[in-house]
């Protein structure tokens, strides 16, 4: 019996109720800052910030979840970043990559035949010997007919 008065004690001891409002004060301060955090993450991936965010504070701790599931894979920026780099890699490699269209090995542009399968890539022009392409009729910088 004096076991249980003790327990009844303690759970009506002003200490018990002070430890109850600080997990509820700390509770609530880090569902305040998953809302924050949801708005400001959603925001830098170019995501609807605001929705997110008040799907957070509507659902505490669910909200969140959902938006971790959902959210974009990247950054705006990083993604920006990436497109860049993609694009600079796609402009290097059709200016400096040629390959021979037999063979499928790097030529460079004025190689006249491939040096692996040897098809011929380029003619010299017969008025001033730069090089053409074979299929081309006049030589673009004398106008000579070939």
């Amino acid at each position: 019996m004096e076991l249980i008065q003790s327990v009844y004690n303690f759970f009506t001891s002003p200490l018990f109720r002070f430890i109850l409002n600080f997990i509820g004060i700390y509770i609530l301060l880090l569902w305040l800052a998953t809302v924050v955090w949801t708005y400001r993450d959603a925001r830098r991936r170019g995501a609807m910030a605001l929705s997110w965010a008040a799907l957070a504070l509507a659902f505490p701790f669910l909200g969140v979840i959902i938006y971790l599931l959902m959210r974009p894979a990247e950054y705006e920026d990083e993604a920006e970043l990436r497109e860049l780099e993609m694009a600079f890699k796609e402009m290097l490699l059709k200016k400096e990559l040629q390959v021979c269209p037999a063979c499928h090995k790097p030529v460079e542009e004025d190689y006249q035949v491939c040096p692996y399968c040897l098809k011929k890539l380029k003619k010299p022009c017969r008025n001033c010997g730069k090089l053409l392409k074979l299929d081309w009729a006049v030589c673009p910088y004398c106008k000579a007919e070939q």
